[in-house]
């Protein structure tokens, strides 16, 4: 009997079920809203410790960093904005009000509401021009600064000014500045636009999308991004004081990695720049454990 009950053990030990897979971020989450001015800027918060928030891009919504959200937030109260114009945010009306100063004035909005005086602050694309505005403007705020695919505002405007490929790699832009582009979008493309993804991951998305205002997103561009004829900025050097740490997707073919030159010379503290071979624009995605286990490795140290 011994002798027969000992291969009956070895398969059920085999067939044993796996533990239970712990829920995915967009189920985890607290959902929150903080106000600037009467525009209502939504917030999913996950994790208690140090603020950290997290800025999304375009196109995106607040789950871009799902998997940044899920590898900090035991240490962290990591908190991931909608921008103004997506998802459950407000969508106020007019490109006036997606100029900077007031993009800015949404983090900060969001960190007095999470009850701190100061935050790390990250951001990916727009969110990355915003992040460095943050930093720039009000740097008592900033800890730190992590940076994907957005390079420093000099190094993006003389790529532009001078570059005839990241010209023609622009080209985007200058579409989305026209008036009535909003019409050749829809929240399927859009999604498509962030890449691959799995079904449930995409459904995600298109609802998001289909919550925002397409016209509201293309507003950045039309407030914000430089126009034709191209120039250097001459304004007066403001060094970003907080240390930074940047990653870039090589691949990324609307941010040439030739913006990133000279960074150094725009920052007073240390720069930790991770360039990525095989990543693309959406380099927390592409590469997210790289992403993840370099941000909880530099956030922690001294």
């Amino acid at each position: 009997m011994p002798f027969a009950a000992a291969p009956l053990l070895g398969v059920m030990m085999l067939s044993a079920p796996d533990a239970p897979a712990k829920p995915d971020v967009f189920d985890r989450v607290r959902h929150d809203y903080a106000d600037n001015n009467g525009v209502r800027i939504h917030f999913a918060s996950l994790g208690e410790g140090p603020l950290i928030i997290m800025i999304h891009g375009f196109p995106d919504f607040w789950y871009s960093w799902r998997y940044q959200m899920d590898a900090l937030a035991d240490r962290f109260q990591v908190v991931a904005m909608d921008l103004r114009g997506y998802n459950l945010s407000d969508k106020p009306e007019g490109v006036d009000n997606y100029a900077m100063p007031l993009l800015v004035g949404d983090v900060l909005a969001v960190m007095q509401k999470a009850g701190k005086d100061k935050a790390i602050v990250v951001g990916h694309d727009w969110g990355g021009a915003v992040a460095w505005g943050v930093a720039m403007m009000y740097p008592d705020k900033v800890e730190k600064l992590v940076v994907c695919d957005l390079p420093h505002p000099r190094g993006f405007r003389r790529e532009l000014a001078n570059n005839p490929k990241q010209q023609r790699n622009s080209a985007y832009a200058r579409t989305f500045q026209k008036e009535g582009a909003e019409s050749m979008l829809t929240p399927e493309s859009l999604a498509d636009i962030v890449g691959t993804m799995d079904d449930a991951t995409r459904a995600r998305y298109i609802e998001a999308f289909s919550k925002s205002d397409i016209a509201a997103m293309l507003n950045y561009y039309k407030a914000n991004y430089p126009y034709e004829p191209y120039t250097e900025d001459t304004s007066p050097l403001v060094k970003v004081k907080p240390p930074v740490l940047m990653f870039h997707g090589l691949r990324d073919w609307a941010l040439l990695p030739s913006m990133l030159n000279d960074t150094w010379e725009w920052l007073e503290k240390p720069l930790t720049l991770v360039t990525v071979p095989d990543a693309g624009h959406w380099v927390q995605h592409d590469a997210r454990d790289l992403v993840s286990n370099t941000m909880r490795w530099w956030l922690t140290q001294p």
